[in-house]
């Protein structure tokens, strides 16, 4: 029995809102795509998220998107055009991001060992409802490992061969307006009009932009931001010892240096701070934890909260995820998520080409 979970919406009210461009976010988590979707002016219809709590938090923030809580092997585009009263070709755009951990360079242990993961190959899903449905544009967002991985040059011959044309880059999002360094790969696709990626900001948004006004954690008020941060002595003790905006681990005393520090030179942004001027690192899902990278605030004596975990992958700050979920939880939610201000950008570059297009046949 596949489950879907629906919001009260009726079909009129859908049709209402066909006067703007309609999405579908695949493998939606907790909602970052749809978020920038929306914010470039599309009506985001439907979701699929097999996992419930990331789909919960979706339907919270998202509350008049159809969701689909179950595997995406398990969604025909059959049952998604009944469902939304659609037709083949009458979706503006799909997007997705299909699992990508076999990808990943610290998952394959910097490139060096194959992995072998049953999840990569839901790319080849995304690709069965690209085909299914036929939407005007398709958006996928992954990690820069794929580029050169045989299941997205399938997935790129598909595509072509069905009338798309398609644009593959690997891009900082660091040059997008969001306030952190992350690599991703990005393919535009478009089958009514040419394909461009959006140009990069002037100026980049840093970490004094996006949490730099913050109220003091654990008494805000916001639920989010005050969980509570539990720590040994002796980790609280290194902390302290790490020079506030961007101190590193190298100024710790040796009595306070782990052992495995001091035998290897790597994974150097361990028990790091943030810089208040400079982008954040890459928020992962352990972006909770010192000992997981540069998570340290850039001068109070902890890790970034979650919600400062959230507006520095330039989620806006009302977006919900319920504290009662638990901080790994949540972690593993945003670091996870798509930047919604980087979708947002190319989404709308999307858009904006069609426009282009139509008035360059029409002075023709």
């Amino acid at each position: 029995h596949t489950r879907v979970l629906f919001n009260d919406m009726a079909t009129t009210e859908l049709k209402n809102k066909l006067d703007k461009p309609t999405a579908i976010d695949c493998f939606a988590g907790c909602g970052g795509m749809s978020q920038g979707l929306k914010q470039a002016g599309f009506n985001v219809v439907g979701a699929i998220e097999i996992d419930t709590d990331a789909a919960s938090v979706y339907m919270l923030n998202h509350p008049k998107v159809h969701v689909w809580s179950q595997d995406i092997r398990t969604v025909t585009a059959e049952a998604i055009m009944m469902e939304l009263g659609m037709t083949v070709g009458e979706l503006d755009l799909l997007g997705g991001c299909p699992p990508c951990q076999g990808f990943s360079t610290l998952r394959t242990y910097n490139g060096k060992r194959r992995v072998r993961d049953r999840q990569n190959d839901l790319i080849f899903e995304f690709q069965r409802l690209v085909l299914g449905l036929m939407p005007k544009r398709v958006m996928m967002e992954n990690v820069p490992g794929l580029l050169n991985n045989q299941r997205l040059k399938r997935f790129l011959a598909a595509l072509k061969q069905a009338g798309y044309e398609v644009k593959v880059e690997v891009l900082n999002v660091g040059e997008y307006g969001v306030p952190q360094r992350r690599r991703r790969l990005v393919l535009l696709a478009s089958r009514v009009s040419s394909v461009a990626f959006a140009k990069p900001s002037k100026k980049s948004r840093t970490v004094r932009d996006a949490i730099g006004r913050m109220p003091t954690a654990g008494t805000s008020g916001d639920p989010l931001h005050d969980l509570p941060e539990k720590r040994s002595c002796c980790v609280a003790a290194r902390i302290r010892l790490v020079p506030i905006d961007g101190g590193s681990r190298a100024s710790l005393p040796k009595h306070l240096t782990l052992d495995c520090h001091k035998t290897s030179d790597g994974f150097k942004d361990v028990y790091g701070r943030m810089a208040w001027d400079e982008l954040a690192p890459t928020i992962t899902t352990g972006c909770f934890n010192p000992s997981k990278g540069r998570f340290l605030h850039p001068e109070a004596d902890r890790a970034i909260t979650m919600r400062e975990a959230a507006l520095l992958q330039s989620f806006p700050r009302s977006y919900k995820f319920p504290a009662t979920l638990g901080k790994v939880k949540v972690a593993t939610m945003i670091g996870n998520a798509l930047p919604p201000r980087f979708i947002r950008r190319h989404a709308h570059q999307l858009l904006a080409e069609e426009t282009t297009n139509r008035m360059s046949r029409r002075n023709h």
